[in-house]
């Protein structure tokens, strides 16, 4: 083995966009060597193995010994390929209603072992899948279609940037099994915020912060790799939520009413039942945790609570006193929910600062159009410096790392203390210093007696002290 057969970084500096720099990095990954890359939040982990794959502008040092195919999953691809066909549908002809590019399409582009995209589409379970547009997936969905398209590209270097985020238990299982084997041929390069959660393939380990790789760790090193796996579950100690603004209170809510009542809904796409006949009230003051493997509805499930769902027009469903479809605007419903999604992510695509991302809050906005009053401001100050963002108060919402895009839209959702607190895949993205705190500041709410969560999630190590009711799709409310 020679360092001609390796991939060498050496004092390598890179930009992207102006946003983040990598800096003086130097690294170099042997055949047969399989690395993890973890650190904080907005540390420069997935900017590391991007540049792996072509990603940023390089200003000083070098880069040599990529192989010609290299494969990327992450996030931010995920997200420039979902931009690509918004952008397709914007460049349609007037009053033609775009259907997307279909799933079998957008594999088909790169695939090139075509034997086994079909064992793959089967063994993910997206069969059902390949005529539905690619835009209109739910994110396990669309991960698992991503996954496919590295898996068939032949990579000679395999980079997964979170690979296991947003997939049910049963592909969980499937996918670790298969890297498994995987990585007795392809090199791979791995970005997980759950360091517990590397695969026992893994020889090497980098922890990145603020740019810099500062260790580069082998797993046969245990005195090392034990300080590194502190040092990633450092957890924050005191935690007071900030009070909600007195001079903005909702309208009155009848307390004897639930706030959600579903009486036999229905989710039906022509021969298509996602399910049926469900029945499920949410009570003030009541925390569920919802779960189901991908495509089990959980996602429609939740857009008829909103009314962001066509078919909560011809279902039994009744929100904060309101039944559906007798005059109600949208509003009325929304004032009384704070919401958290990948998808609320991917719209809210702003450059306004993260102070005014959270004040947005009050106002139901993407973006803050009103004139904000001091004891928001203030009430948004105190949320920034729970999230250890006191500094970054007047940076750029959309220059943040996805992490802390979500941290702060999670700050966002609870800053007026709704009485429905909607928290899809909440820790999405998130590393385990930044997961604890999310979760503790969960637990804080549901132990307030002011807002009732609803918790969606795949992880069940991820369950919140205080949520003693589950509905999983297909069972009966417990």
């Amino acid at each position: 083995m020679t360092d001609k057969d390796a991939i060498c970084l050496e004092a390598l500096s890179v930009d992207f966009d102006g946003r983040f720099q990598l800096n003086d990095i130097s690294w170099t990954i042997q055949p047969g060597e399989h690395w993890l890359i973890t650190g904080a939040n907005g540390s420069g982990k997935s900017a590391l193995a991007a540049v792996l794959a072509g990603a940023g502008e390089p200003l000083s040092g070098s880069l040599s010994g990529l192989p010609a195919r290299v494969a990327l999953v992450s996030y931010e691809v995920q997200a420039e390929l979902i931009e690509a066909e918004r952008r397709k549908d914007d460049a349609d002809i007037i009053d033609v209603i775009a259907e997307g590019t279909p799933v079998a399409e957008i594999i088909d582009e790169v695939c090139k072992d075509h034997t086994l995209a079909q064992t793959l589409i089967d063994k993910l379970g997206i069969r059902s899948l390949m005529d539905r547009a690619f835009r209109k997936l739910s994110t396990g969905e669309t991960r698992k279609v991503m996954l496919i398209r590295a898996l068939t590209s032949r990579p000679e270097l395999l980079i997964l940037d979170e690979p296991f985020d947003g997939l049910d238990l049963d592909s969980l299982v499937w996918l670790q099994a298969y890297l498994k084997d995987l990585a007795q041929t392809v090199p791979m390069v791995i970005v997980l915020n759950r360091f517990d959660e590397h695969p026992d393939f893994i020889t090497h380990f980098a922890y990145v912060n603020d740019g810099h790789l500062l260790q580069q760790v082998e797993r046969k090193d245990e005195p090392a790799l034990a300080e590194l796996h502190q040092l990633l579950h450092l957890k924050t100690s005191k935690l007071k939520v900030p009070a909600a603004d007195p001079a903005a209170q909702l309208p009155p809510l009848n307390p004897s009413d639930p706030l959600v009542r579903l009486n036999g809904v229905t989710i039906r796409y022509e021969d298509n039942t996602v399910f049926e006949k469900l029945n499920w009230t949410i009570e003030a003051n009541q925390h569920w945790q919802l779960s189901g493997p991908n495509g089990s509805g959980k996602t429609g499930l939740l857009s008829l609570i909103t009314g962001d769902h066509p078919q909560c027009y011809v279902n039994d469903i009744t929100v904060f006193g309101f039944k559906r479809g007798t005059g109600e605007s949208i509003w009325q419903i929304k004032q009384y929910i704070g919401y958290v999604s990948t998808a609320l992510q991917w719209e809210y695509r702003v450059g306004t600062g993260l102070r005014n991302v959270i004040i947005s809050g009050f106002y139901d906005s993407i973006g803050l159009y009103s004139k904000s009053t001091e004891t928001q401001r203030e009430i948004a100050d105190q949320w920034l410096a729970l999230l250890g963002m006191t500094e970054r108060a007047d940076e750029p919402f959309n220059g943040l790392s996805y992490g802390d895009q979500r941290l702060v839209l999670i700050a966002r959702a609870m800053v007026k203390h709704p009485p429905l607190l909607i928290l899809d895949e909440p820790c999405l993205g998130l590393d385990d210093m930044n997961r604890q705190l999310v979760l503790a500041l969960i637990e804080r709410i549901c132990t307030s007696k002011e807002t009732a969560v609803l918790y969606v999630n795949h992880h069940a190590e991820d369950r919140i002290l205080g949520i003693d009711n589950y509905l999983a799709l297909g069972d009966t409310p417990t």
